[in-house]
């Protein structure tokens, strides 16, 4: 059976208590990887006609490191742990030990990218069309410094799985591999998918509502190999807290999907 290595999270020490952690290069990896996608993005003829910059790139990714960090570290605080939070407020902003909420993420860079739109003279939408395919890969760098760190650890798993997995930092019962299902599925799967679908014109709106139903399912499906944060019950059902933030998620890609798709004639990132 499998068991966790739990490598040491600090890559480097420098001075005093300055040093380089495996979870805060996933993050640069995240960022660097939205530059070179975007790059490649650019090159797409819808989105060079809309007349899409290298210099629109790089001033997106300053909004979006804001919008990601503060949105998925204030989303960790008070969607998955308020408690804890109220009695340890320090630790609130030590973001190197993990613990970042991706809808808190996803809200957090909305909101930056409204303030950049705005900015630029783009409309919100277009910018989020824009974006969506580059984000799930970053989303997986995030899963594999989660796993590094040995947290967000599965549920119990059978013996005979192959790669089922002891977490020595939990308890020597075998389990699934979470982060790794989620970097694979949620994050790479998605990708894929969206990729190929954004690399075509799509109605305004399009790209984004396809984002957030690939993503909102995915996570809503993988969420059943995680051991969870806490559970709620709905009309009889058990789900995981991350499971009730994916329901609106799949529903606002139904929505935004259907608006896009009532006028068709309305293609994604057309000049503004």
């Amino acid at each position: 059976m499998l068991i966790h290595p739990l490598p040491d999270p600090v890559i480097l020490h420098l001075i005093g208590p300055l040093s380089i952690r495996w979870y805060g290069l996933m993050y640069l990896v995240a960022f660097a990887q939205f530059l070179l996608l975007g790059r490649l993005r650019l090159k797409q003829i819808q989105v060079r006609d809309a007349g899409w910059t290298k210099k629109d790139l790089d001033d997106m990714l300053f909004y979006g490191v804001l919008g990601v960090v503060i949105g998925g570290r204030l989303g960790e605080v008070v969607l998955y742990r308020p408690e804890y939070f109220f009695l340890h407020p320090v630790e609130i902003l030590e973001l190197w030990t993990g613990g970042m909420s991706f809808y808190g993420g996803f809200i957090g860079v909305a909101v930056a990218m409204m303030f950049w739109a705005r900015k630029r003279g783009f409309r919100l939408m277009e910018v989020l069309d824009f974006i969506a395919p580059l984000v799930p890969l970053g989303y997986a760098a995030g899963r594999i410094g989660n796993f590094i760190n040995g947290e967000l650890w599965g549920r119990i798993a059978d013996p005979s799985l192959p790669w089922a997995m002891i977490w020595p930092n939990v308890d020597m019962l075998p389990r699934h591999p979470s982060p790794i299902y989620q970097a694979l599925l949620d994050g790479v799967l998605v990708f894929i998918i969206l990729w190929r679908y954004s690399s075509r014109p799509r109605p305004l709106m399009a790209v984004s509502g396809m984002f957030a139903l690939l993503y909102g399912s995915a996570r809503f499906f993988t969420e059943y190999f995680r051991t969870p944060e806490f559970e709620v019950h709905i009309v009889g059902v058990t789900l995981s807290g991350s499971q009730m933030y994916s329901i609106p998620m799949v529903l606002l890609g139904i929505v935004l999907l259907s608006f896009a798709y009532q006028d068709r004639n309305s293609l994604q990132n057309a000049p503004h």
